[in-house]
């Protein structure tokens, strides 16, 4: 039997289902999975001294482009909004090999290990010169983290009336085929599960209205969730009503893109109806606050959401389009902008990071996730509070108004991914290394 015993925690914040907070507590994990929480636990167990430490679940991220770690801060995309910005990096990203979606996936899920992240999404909808989804799937096998791959894609290149450049789109049969073959090849549905595969068409301007359905059928098929883009600027919005003749959420509706199977990306210009329908419906949203402000694209109707009963989510997107990939400073953000929307009260520290946890954990269809509890999976963060960026703080269980960013300890499955602030599990300076000059090369080939 594997153990490991934590001791001590100055707060431990569960998140299970009455809210607890304790203060001196201790967590026994046994066999990947939470066995006891209290005070003066004694095991046969490694030890972890959480003193003057706050431990909270593992961060859920809910939606991501991994392989876009390679291409941060692109000077073309620094200012443009969502469409300039994709017109500029499609012709990058077609130069991509398999060797640039396992580096970039690596460097993007250690970098949100580092923040806390222990279970994350990833939506991959582009497949150059042989790449394809296990690429990224065998890079989050190494790193430790719990995965939730999408299999995305686009079918209507910019010939056809789309975005992307023909020779990143793909045959919708083709999509389909692959589809059936990574999920039959990789996703796990049981209890702690460390990969399950979703479908993910890219979003309503890249794919048909066929492929959206028929994506569908698969999905439920097969007993798979459904991710794609929604309703993210003024530009998406428009062109659902030139091209479908409705709003994104009726067109989501008309294709049996709702349900508690289904989580959309951003959601910016959701209005009050769609609001409705997802509340209705049980559909997740993944809310992504630094890329809709580093693009332009608005700020996202959280509290209403959460109000009407919306499941909601944190996901820090893209790294072309954020550009950074820290989940505690997501959550950050995700405070501050709906405060600054609708006022000081509009959303606390602890209602932030219930989304950071077991609120992407719900929209994930993860409910073993994301808490604290006997029974859950041992997926821990353990925070730092004795640093300068908690000094003088009279609450240090109030982590996003004054903590760390970076974390002291991450547990994921009962397994040891960062220790002291260090990813464990990788040689980060020969990866760093690795996908500077994956970089660098192609830098130079523009």
């Amino acid at each position: 039997m594997s153990r490991l015993l934590l001791r001590g925690a100055d707060h431990l914040l569960t998140m299970d289902d009455d809210r607890r907070e304790l203060t001196g507590a201790d967590v026994l994990i046994e066999n990947g999975v939470i066995a006891e929480i209290g005070a003066g636990l004694q095991a046969d167990a490694p030890v972890i001294d959480a003193g003057g430490c706050v431990i909270t679940p593992g961060l859920t991220n809910t939606h991501h482009h991994l392989y876009q770690s390679l291409t941060r801060a692109v000077p073309a995309a620094q200012d443009a909004l969502l469409f300039g910005w994709l017109e500029t990096l499609y012709p990058i990203w077609a130069r991509f090999t398999p060797e640039h979606m396992f580096t970039s996936a690596q460097v993007g899920l250690a970098e949100l290990a580092l923040s806390g992240c222990s279970l994350s999404s990833d939506h991959l909808y582009l497949y150059p010169n042989g790449a394809r989804l296990e690429d990224t799937i065998h890079a989050a096998a190494e790193v430790g983290l719990r995965f939730q791959p999408t299999r995305g894609a686009m079918s209507i290149g910019r010939s056809q009336g789309g975005l992307p450049p023909d020779d990143l789109v793909e045959r919708e049969a083709d999509i389909l085929e692959d589809c059936i073959r990574v999920i039959d090849a990789f996703h796990d549905p049981a209890p702690g599960s460390m990969c399950r595969v979703g479908v993910a068409p890219c979003s309503p301007f890249s794919v048909t209205r066929d492929l959206m359905r028929e994506a569908a059928l698969l999905a439920r098929d097969k007993g798979v969730m459904l991710h794609t883009h929604l309703a993210e600027n003024d530009e998406d919005i428009a062109y659902s009503l030139e091209t479908f003749g409705c709003r994104p959420g009726q067109y989501a509706q008309e294709l049996d893109w709702v349900g508690p199977d289904v989580w959309h990306a951003h959601c910016v210009k959701l209005d009050a109806e769609e609001i409705a329908l997802f509340a209705q419906t049980g559909t997740g949203v993944a809310h992504c606050p630094c890329s809709n402000c580093r693009l332009g694209s608005g700020i996202a109707p959280v509290r209403q959401m959460r109000e009407a009963g919306v499941p909601v989510g944190l996901g820090v997107d893209g790294s072309a389009s954020n550009d950074a990939g820290n989940l505690v400073a997501e959550a950050r953000q995700a405070m501050l902008l709906q405060r600054v929307a609708q006022g000081a009260d509009a959303m606390s520290a602890r209602a932030a990071l219930e989304i950071a946890t077991r609120g992407g954990a719900d929209v994930l269809g993860r409910p073993e996730c994301g808490r604290i509890a006997v029974g859950a999976r041992a997926d821990i963060a353990v925070w730092d509070a004795s640093g300068i960026e908690t000094a003088g703080s009279w609450d240090p269980a109030a982590l996003l108004l004054a903590g760390p960013t970076v974390v002291h300890d991450l547990i994921v499955e009962g397994r040891e991914v960062v220790r002291d602030g260090q990813v464990v599990t990788l040689d980060m300076p020969g990866l760093i290394a690795r996908q500077t000059r994956l970089a660098h090369q192609l830098m130079d080939r523009l």
